[in-house]
């Protein structure tokens, strides 16, 4: 038996429950929610009457007026006329472009002005009727603040612009030209004229922006004739006064005299080619003289009496005289070419310089000429197009047109209760979601078995049902008088479970114990008593708790002595037992000691009395003190065969149970099996475990009574 009690410690279940931590399993999400739909249920129904508060009572109503207006790519055109400013081209950036123009700053401004929305309270806060209570005015009150200054008029003015801006919404319609303006306000009336002020301020803005852009062309231009025309003035004078101060014969007879000195180098040309023949020939006729030969003498020269054949028959001196006449021939006619060839050159050096005089001045006349020509050009076309911008200042058009004004809403746009009140029950419902997996997530204590098992890694050996009982006493008298009631089965399942958790040594000697007082232990102590004495056994029941003692208030006893008079040897086992008639089993009490209770259960005395209770009783029911109280229960755990832990349902937190369980283990022992105690099966079928109770998943039905 001493192997059994030391060694065995009961069946374990290893905690696999927290395999998938990460993973959201949805179906025990479902079953969460379901056993909070009591929360969710609150959560609606607040949702529901904050949105119905809010829609039908505190909610201001609102009312949406639009205006439509469409940008125009075609104009009609008058005459035919460039601008000064081209068209809207209607591609997205255009578009995009007046979107912003319509939301933008000058054009509220301008609203703003217009319609004197500064006087209007619910643009101009300044003018709203101040807060019953604000926190602002509360700090100034205690002088935590000081008061703000009153704001200018400008502050106020931009303060409704940007309310004014606040009440617009403009868009484009899709795939389109077309811009929808919205505006929304707490009177029909000003939302629509709101709309249609603003699409109005929009297309007299474009013609505003046409006229300004054409009159500052006019101005431009017409600056720009002015200086052009003294321009040209200046210009053609310049040409004609270099025309009159040089002596310009024009383009045609400038070519005439590069014709001439043309001609004149070729006359040069030739003569100098003369010259140089002629030269050579005086050269040889000198030579041929000089040697007194008449045959290189007639070769030399070119006197046709000299050459005849009659020049034979001449005497010498007649043909030497006859030959002298032709060399000065000659010679005179050589002088004379080099005169004409001076006089060529002389005159082709004049007419160069001529030449060269005549082209610059014709350059630079026609430099001027031209210079004269552009400015004109210049001037007839800025002219020309300020004479058509004079003319398109009556003709200007905007870019869009009102395709439709804004008519006046029949009903508000806001609030929209019945969307108010679908969405308040759908953010209700998912409060109240919130709440219920806030619960479940902070929640640490046990609901089911399998909750326990998979924590703590024990197996849960009973299920017992709390018992609406006035008095703790009458725990005794409602098992005996409801032997079938959902209690007393959950007892004999506990026991079953108790005896099969080793079958080939059934524990004879168990104590109970829990974390915490309050756990119901003493009464499933009672209750496994008076269960065992039904089967006939022989039972001791001791009251191991001895620091708080409260069998007195299961029992009435006359004498006041027990397990105290035991240890100390005054009274023997059976001397201070004492027979419980209503419960059956002998009862062992516990009595008020000024020695530790650990020094006395970790006694050899204490030891020698279970095994003297061994001998005298089939079974011997310890209750003793909670484990992370006292450290009693871990003594007396030594003396054992089983121990039965009570966890009480839905209160004793993990912690405290994983705690309790560490305090077994560092000595030496495991529990046999847990106990989920005081379990209320109503609230177990509030939180969705009624098909998980075991025993009591038909508390109620036909199968229990009492």
């Amino acid at each position: 038996m001493d192997g059994l009690r030391r060694d065995w410690v009961g069946p374990t279940k290893p905690a696999s429950a927290t395999d998938s931590d990460d993973e959201i399993d949805l179906l025990e999400l479902l079953r969460t929610l379901w056993r909070g739909k009591l929360w969710l249920m609150l959560g609606l129904l607040a949702g529901v009457l904050l949105g119905g508060l809010y829609a039908y009572r505190l909610a201001t109503p609102v009312y949406r007026a639009n205006a439509t207006v469409a940008l125009e790519n075609r104009q009609a055109q008058f005459v035919d006329l460039q601008n000064v400013m081209s068209g809207l081209s209607g591609d997205q950036a255009t578009i995009n472009t007046e979107l912003e123009v319509l939301r933008s700053r000058s054009l509220m401004n301008r609203l703003t002005r217009e319609l004197d929305l500064v006087n209007d309270p619910e643009f101009n806060a300044s003018l709203q009727p101040a807060a019953r209570f604000s926190v602002r005015a509360l700090l100034e009150a205690t002088g935590l603040r000081s008061p703000a200054a009153p704001p200018g008029e400008r502050e106020i003015f931009e303060s409704t612009v940007n309310r004014v801006r606040a009440a617009f919404d403009i868009s484009n319609i899709r795939s389109s030209y077309v811009f929808n303006i919205s505006a929304t306000t707490t009177d029909p009336e000003k939302s629509a004229k709101l709309a249609n002020a603003l699409a109005n301020l929009y297309i007299n803005d474009q013609i505003d922006v046409k006229f300004e852009a054409t009159a500052k062309a006019t101005k431009w231009l017409t600056g720009r004739v002015a200086t052009l025309k003294d321009e040209l003035e200046k210009a053609e004078a310049a040409a004609k006064s270099f025309a009159a101060e040089t002596r310009l014969v024009g383009p045609e007879a400038l070519d005439a005299l590069g014709r001439q000195i043309k001609e004149t180098r070729e006359r040069l040309d030739r003569i100098a080619a003369d010259i140089e023949a002629r030269r050579a020939r005086v050269d040889s006729m000198a030579r041929a003289r000089a040697s007194g030969d008449r045959e290189a003498m007639r070769a030399a020269t070119s006197d046709p009496a000299l050459t005849s054949s009659a020049a034979a028959d001449m005497t010498d001196g007649a043909f030497m005289a006859r030959f002298g006449a032709a060399l000065d021939r000659e010679r005179r006619e050589l002088a004379r070419l080099a005169q004409q060839k001076a006089g060529l050159e002389e005159s082709i050096k004049v007419m160069e310089a001529n030449y060269d005089q005549q082209s610059k001045d014709l350059v630079k006349l026609e430099q001027l000429q031209r210079e004269a020509d552009a400015t004109r050009l210049l001037y007839e076309y800025f002219l020309s197009r300020l004479k058509e911008t004079s003319a398109q200042a009556g003709l200007q058009q905007a870019d869009s047109r009102v395709l439709s004004e804004a008519a006046l809403p029949g009903a508000p746009a806001a609030p929209k209760k019945n969307i108010i009140l679908a969405l308040s029950a759908v953010l209700g419902l998912i409060a109240g979601a919130g709440v219920v997996v806030l619960r479940e997530m902070t929640h640490t204590g046990f609901r089911t078995a399998e909750d326990v098992e998979a924590q703590t890694g024990h197996t849960v050996l009973g299920q017992i049902p709390r018992v609406a009982l006035r008095a703790r006493r009458s725990v005794i008298d409602y098992l005996a008088t409801n032997p079938t009631s959902a209690a007393a089965e959950a007892i004999r399942n506990l026991r079953t479970s108790l005896v099969l958790s080793n079958v080939d040594h059934p524990p004879q000697v168990v104590m109970v114990t829990s974390s915490l007082p309050g756990e119901g232990k003493t009464s499933t102590s009672i209750a496994l008593a008076q269960n065992f004495v039904g089967m006939g056994k022989k039972v001791l029941l001791i009251e191991g708790d001895i620091r708080r003692r409260v069998f007195s208030e299961y029992f009435d006893f006359p004498s006041r002595e027990g397990m105290l008079a035991v240890l100390s040897g005054k009274r023997s086992l059976k001397e201070a037992v004492q027979h419980a008639e209503t419960l059956g089993a002998d009862v062992l009490i516990g009595e008020k000691s000024h020695v530790n209770a650990a020094d006395l259960f970790s006694s050899d005395r204490f030891r020698k009395l279970i095994e003297e209770a061994r001998a005298a009783y089939d079974v011997v029911i310890i209750d003793t003190a909670p484990v992370l109280v006292v450290p009693d229960a871990r003594i007396i755990a030594q003396s054992v065969d089983a121990v039965l832990f009570s966890v009480k349902w839905d209160a004793t937190s993990r912690q405290q149970v994983n705690a309790a369980l560490r305090q077994f283990e560092t000595a030496g022992r495991s529990v046999t099996g847990i106990v989920l105690s005081l379990i209320d099966p109503k609230g177990m079928k509030r939180y969705g475990y009624g098909g998980n109770y075991g025993a009591y998943a038909a508390y109620g039905s036909k199968y229990y009574t009492g």
